[in-house]
């Protein structure tokens, strides 16, 4: 199984890391079997920080995954409707275990020399 790496705001790192986000929603999805997300922290931290096993991957219409996901999605109503606007498909990795690095990782660790975008394969 593959691994993939991810920049994720710190706001919604926090409320994964501390278990009350337990989806990860995303607009494109891994076209390969992946089992865990590495997730990167984007500005100030810029940092590796954790992790993720991915236990599932939801695809459906915007609305059918809010009215499935939204009590653990960590997000509002609003943010999650700007983020899928005109989007047909909406996605979401359901997350499970969290390892959570003590000591943070650079991002050149995995073989990239920036931030991705939406995600990256792990090397």
């Amino acid at each position: 199984m593959k691994k993939i790496i991810i920049s994720i705001n710190p706001i919604y790192v926090k409320s994964i890391l501390n278990g009350t986000k337990k989806v990860e929603y995303r607009t494109r999805v891994s076209k390969e079997d992946i089992n865990s997300l590495i997730i990167y922290e984007t500005y100030p931290v810029k940092k590796v920080v954790a992790e993720v096993e991915v236990l599932d991957i939801i695809a459906l219409s915007p609305d059918k995954l809010w009215d499935l996901t939204h009590e653990i999605g960590g997000i509002s109503k609003k943010d999650y409707d700007k983020y899928f606007k005109n989007r047909k498909i909406a996605y979401a990795y359901k997350l499970g275990k969290i390892n959570i690095f003590t000591d943070p990782l650079d991002i050149k660790l995995f073989g990239l020399k920036s931030a991705p975008q939406s995600f990256a394969y792990a090397r």
